[in-house]
Parts: structure tokens; sequence; C-alpha cells
């Protein structure tokens, strides 16, 4: 699966503006394996795989990702919160202090390039501080072949320093790390911190608004597989609801799980060359693909080992709870063979209501399809962040908002398009709680979930009885293969139905709540996705 081994040349960062470094080029995942433990910034794990720690972040810092405010994203880019404005001459600025902070400095380089269609092929050349963030970006970005390289000239360009710290008060950032997208220079620069996830989702940032502005292809937060027939299948969710584990299907060939783009031509891409998983209470039982993918090649992040031995203790959350794992996607057995898939038939809206009140499946309308992708709902549980003690909403736009810089109803519009025009079905799965809400009714059976998307996969639910939820106007079916019925109508499950109806108007209250942001982009057809009560 390597072609980089044989690769000795070495290549100049003039252009870059970096003067004199030690350039370590195109080095293999053993070279870069090797160089991390012997510099004593990695130790090798019982299973092969380099565990590293990130220091001081151990996940993202949304409030100090930026956009550069130019020509090009002035009217375009929804800016706010989540996409925050940049000078283009701090940004200059900035970018020469960090490029002259490299130069006479040993650096990692990879070329390598996203999205796996070549007809939306990106080329983004890496410049890393250290071995270890470099073998991040081969395992998560495609790798080109020795053919590839010898004519590679890279669009994108890719820095991380995480020695460098910025003077807030002189380079306009908010703190000393930061990571800021220019789309002029097209240049990602990251420094301050290093939390590789920021390199990743720097580039998703990116192509979620190089491909729908310039390619007209909707980009997708999401996980997809195909089956035997050719038909794909698209897994929206945020974290916990699922999304990993359902796409990750014994009958069906993974196509990737986390980025993926639709194209005008039907085909669904994967962003990416690897995966990046969160390993907390990692087991091989229940995660066996990501279990067996934690070998040679594959880093561990932020992870402790039981004591006296090199065994990761997965359950042992006292760096952070986000610990994960990159590897490359071959580590998986079950892949797509180009990790491209044809004619999407089934979109899959995952979401684990702690209320318990949404069904464990139901049908959407194009309407209703636009109005729940730009919620993007899930609900925390009592317990998972300090001061959580009850089930609390969480929205985020298009399954994806910190990495969405256009306006959600753009990405909805463009959802809703593709779903008419190749006549895609729309299922919304509560993976959530039946029975009642968090700490009164029970989480949904995995094995009732699986079979409930095969059955929507299997087309076993076309022809059987449905009924609208009397709240949320969503179609439920009433039976459905290897699934008790009795559990397919949330309200039948609760002890006390007239509490449920109370507690499903409420919980639409806050749907409509969180949406009223959006009304005003917002079309007629979406509008009528909302909630009825």
């Amino acid at each position: 699966m390597d072609n980089n081994i044989l690769i000795s040349q070495s290549i100049s960062l003039k252009d870059l503006g970096i003067e004199n470094a030690k350039v370590n080029y195109q080095l293999s995942p053993d070279e870069l394996h090797e160089i991390t433990i012997k510099s004593g910034q990695g130790v090798e794990s019982s299973t092969g795989a380099l565990a590293i720690n990130t220091g001081e972040y151990t996940g993202r810092s949304p409030l100090d990702r930026f956009i550069v405010k130019d020509s090009i994203t002035e009217n375009q880019v929804w800016w706010g919160k989540v996409n925050i404005p940049f000078e283009s001459d701090a940004f200059e600025a900035l970018y020469k202090k960090v490029t002259a902070y490299l130069s006479h400095k040993e650096v990692f380089v990879r070329d390598s390039y996203v999205c796996a269609d070549p007809n939306y092929r990106l080329n983004v050349r890496v410049v890393t501080e250290t071995a270890w963030a470099n073998l991040f970006c081969y395992n998560m970005f495609l790798r080109p072949d020795l053919e590839e390289l010898a004519h590679f000239s890279p669009e994108w360009t890719l820095l991380c320093v995480p020695s460098f710290l910025a003077d807030p008060a002189v380079d306009g950032t908010r703190q000393s790390n930061f990571a800021i997208l220019d789309f002029t220079r097209k240049v990602v620069l990251i420094g301050g911190t290093g939390y590789t996830g920021e390199m990743k989702k720097g580039i998703f940032s990116a192509l979620n608004f190089i491909l729908p502005v310039f390619k007209n292809t909707l980009p997708m937060h999401c996980s997809a597989n195909v089956g035997d027939e050719g038909d794909t299948a698209i897994f929206f969710g945020l974290s916990g609801t699922g999304k990993t584990t359902l796409s990750a299907d014994p009958q069906r060939k993974l196509i990737g799980d986390d980025e993926h783009g639709w194209t005008n031509e039907n085909t669904v891409f994967n962003f990416e060359g690897g995966c990046y998983a969160k390993v907390v209470n990692l087991s091989e039982e229940n995660e066996p693909d990501i279990f067996r993918a934690i070998k040679k090649g594959a880093i561990l992040e932020n992870v402790i080992f039981k004591d006296g031995t090199n065994e990761v203790d997965f359950q042992d959350v006292s760096i952070t709870p986000n610990t994960r794992v990159s590897y490359p996607i071959y580590h998986i057995d079950n892949i797509q063979p180009g990790s491209i898939g044809k004619n999407p038939k089934n979109i899959f809206f995952l979401t684990a209501d702690s209320f318990g009140i949404l069904p464990p499946i139901s049908k959407l309308t194009p309407g209703q399809a636009a109005y729940h992708f730009i919620s993007g709902y899930t609900a925390k549980v009592a317990g998972t962040e300090a001061g959580v003690t009850e089930p609390q909403p969480n929205f985020s736009a298009c399954f994806g908002a910190p990495f969405m810089p256009l306006h959600p109803t753009k990405y909805a519009e463009m959802l809703s398009k593709k779903m008419k025009d190749s006549n895609v079905k729309v299922w919304l799965i509560n993976t959530g709680w039946t029975g009642g809400p968090y700490g009164i009714g029970s989480r949904m059976k995995l094995k009732y979930t699986r079979a409930m998307i095969t059955a929507a996969l299997n087309g076993e639910l076309d022809a059987v009885a449905y009924e609208n939820h009397t709240v949320f106007g969503i179609a439920k079916p009433q039976s459905c293969p290897n699934v008790p019925s009795e559990i397919l109508n949330p309200r039948n499950t609760w002890e006390d139905p007239e509490l449920y109806d109370k507690k499903a108007v409420e919980l639409a209250q806050k749907f409509k709540a969180n949406f009223a942001k959006f009304e005003e982009f917002a079309n007629a057809e979406i509008m009528a996705g909302a909630p009825l009560a």
C-alpha cells in the first residue's frame, strides 16, 4: 500500500518563505514512526501503534478558528461566531512570522491530496514541525503514487507549527493558538496547538467552501457505504449518535467514515484516505473494525497505558475524554475500492434523542429533510459535561456547523435538490432513548437500530403502513421486520402518554427556537418541514 518508501528527493521551501530548513520530504510511515520514538515524542503501544500526546490542546478550539475576509469570502461566508473574520494584512504578517520561525529548522513535508474522485482532486502540500503530525497527514489525506509525485503541483498549503505562539495584541488572534484559512493565498495556517484534528478540519472547512461555490458539489459531514447492488447509503450524525458504528456494516463496503462530496454526476466520494476515530471505552466486541485497525502505522492520541505496560486503557480519560486514533483506510478490510460510490438511494440522519420523544425510525419529506438537516439535532445526557443534570438539546447545523463557511441553508437547498433529482429516501433514526427520557427509559438496542436500517436499505419499509407523528409530522412505519412493533411509536412506550405529549411539544418548541436564526434565509418548503406544534 505504501508507494512512497523509495522517495529520497529533497525539495526547497523558498517559495513558501521558509529559508534553509532541513527538509524531510515524503518519509514513509515507518520512518516517521521511528523518528517520533527516537526523539522521545511518542512510544509504541502493545499493538504496534504509535502513541503520542498532543500537548495543551486535546481537541479543536472553535473560538480560535478564523477565515480571512477578502474579495472571495466577503459576500459568501456566513460570518459570526463560527466563521470569525481575520484581516488579510494581519494574516500576511503572521504568515511571515511563522515561515521565518521555521527557517533554519528541521521540518517534515508531505505532498498529498484530498477528494478521491479525480474530477474534484485538490493537491495539498503539508509542512509540519513534528514527524507524528506528518504521519497523521499520511494517514488522513490521500496518498499519491510515485508517478503522480513526479508531476505534483500543490494547490493548497497547510502549515502546522505547534511551538509557535502568537501574540494576540500584535497578531490579531484571540490567544496564542490559531487556525486560519486564507482562500486567496490558499493556505491553512495553524499554530500554538498540536491537536491533529485542526489539520483535518482545516482542509475539510476549505472544501466546504470550494466544492459548493466553485464545483457545484455538496460537501457532507457524514459516513457512507455501498451495497452489493451498487446502492450508496449516507449517514449524518453528531458525536455519539452511532455514525461510525452503523456505517460499518459487514454486508456493505465502507466508502469513508466522516467527510464526503456528492457530485452532479450522482456519485459520492470520500475526501480522505483514512479514519480518525474516538477510542474512549473502545472494545473489540463493540467496534471490531476500529479495534483491529490500531496497529503499526496508526497513531493513538492522549491515551493512558495500563500500569507497567504498553497496553492502552481505553477507559482511562484522565488526559481527555477525546482520546482518538488515526489510521489509513486500508487498515479496514471491508472497504470500497477507490472510495467512490454511485447511485445514492438512502440518507440516514442519526440522533441520540435522550428525551425519548422521536421515533426510532421515520421517513422524511424533502422539506422535513432540509429542516432536520439544518437543525442537526441530538441531545446530551446527564453527566456528559459539567452542569448537565438532565437531557439537553444540542443543535449543530448540517451536522457539522463548526466546519461550514456558508450559510446552512445553502447546503440544505443543495441537499434537497439532490434528493429530488436522484429520488433518495431520507430517514430520521433515533439511536437514543425509548420508554421515557434518560434516567427513566432505556437506550434503543443496537440490534433493533441495525434491523431498521437494514429494512430501509432493502426496501422492506416501502409498502408498510405509516402514521404521521402528531407533533413533528414525520411518518412513522407501523411495522418493521425483526423489530417489535410497539417500540415504533414512542408514545406507546411511555407509562404516561399525556406526559409524552407535553414533552414532545416542549422539544418541538426547542427546535423552533433554534431554527429562528435561519428562518429569513429558508424557503417555504423548508419552513413547511418544521414541527406542527
